[in-house]
């Protein structure tokens, strides 16, 4: 597996980042730290969670496993979501982000981050404050490196300006939403971290499982995902989504591959886009994913994928 360097950093992490928010809940403890360590053995050293992911109990499960092999492991996790009932227990605040990383320490069961990103930006605290806080955290230790997810271009642009004008540690990953049926980041997004050298990690790059090439149009399918999240029934499922899938199935049909597999060969192939974030459920997620790693695409299919698609509203930014 060939490794990729995270943004300006000397970070080697692998091409793809294991994502954690079904473990603690709909992945048990046990079959999710079997799919990290088969993970790990496949060469994947890159794993992302957060704080508010099943009320913790995703980082707990990361924690454990990632015992014995932590130092080898490039860990991710995030901060802005709710954690109580508190008025000061979410967002960015200084006082937020101190404590939230104390906790997410101990879920963890470690002493440091490699990588603490802001889960969103928060309109109700001075990117100021926040930037300074979150430097504060890698001066002392307990964080190696600061990421960002995502926000409008501008915010990102004023964020890593103020930084570079304080003399603050700069954001070195964008974790933004982007895949084959999304691709309003684009515009002005992706084009902005290429420029300043800060690595992609788009996050749902299979559309909640859409690309997978399971769902209709009807809201119906053959998994119990397909037919119950409302989410993804109000993010997707735009006639020109499916557009975009016909096309999809096509290519994967013609490549003897599959239209998950395809997709994650696609963003791959896309500028600055270091290591798309799989949620690996079951242990056939995971094997088929790292298979994607294999494919190639010509100038001429990336076209043909692309060329159905309509842009959409801004979706995933809160």
């Amino acid at each position: 597996m060939t490794h990729r360097i995270l943004g300006r950093t000397g970070v080697c992490v692998s091409p793809l980042c294991l994502g954690a928010l079904n473990f603690g809940e709909a992945t048990g403890e046990a079959d999710a730290v079997r799919i990290m360590h088969a993970a790990f053995d496949a060469g994947l050293n890159f794993v992302d969670t957060a704080n508010v992911y099943n009320e913790g109990k995703s980082e707990i499960v990361v924690g454990k496993g990632l015992a014995g092999r932590r130092d080898q492991v490039i860990l991710a996790t995030k901060v802005h979501g709710r954690t109580g009932d508190g008025p000061n227990d979410g967002g960015t605040s200084r006082l937020h982000i101190l404590r939230a990383c104390d906790d997410s320490l101990r879920r963890l069961g470690t002493d440091y981050i490699d990588l603490y990103q802001i889960h969103r930006y928060d309109y109700n605290t001075p990117i100021e404050e926040t930037l300074e806080a979150l430097h504060d955290l890698v001066k002392s230790g307990k964080v190696r490196y600061i990421g960002a997810s995502s926000m409008f271009a501008y915010q990102f642009a004023q964020s890593l300006y103020l930084a570079d004008l304080c003399g603050w540690t700069r954001f070195v990953s964008m974790q933004n939403h982007y895949n084959l049926i999304y691709r309003e980041e684009e515009r002005e997004m992706n084009r902005l971290c290429v420029e300043e050298g800060v690595g992609l990690i788009p996050w749902s790059p299979l559309a909640r499982g859409f690309l997978a090439g399971n769902r209709t149009q009807d809201k119906s399918g053959p998994t119990t995902r397909a037919r119950s999240d409302e989410y993804a029934h109000s993010m997707y499922y735009r006639k020109s989504d499916f557009a975009v899938l016909v096309a999809l199935e096509d290519l994967a049909a013609r490549k003897s591959t599959t239209p998950a597999q395809l997709a994650l060969a696609w963003i791959l192939h896309k500028p600055g886009v270091v290591a798309p974030i799989i949620g690996a459920t079951k242990m056939s997620h995971l094997e088929q994913a790292v298979e994607a790693l294999e494919l190639t695409l010509s100038p001429e299919e990336i076209e043909f994928l692309e060329t159905p698609y309509v842009p959409h509203p801004v979706l995933g930014h809160r």
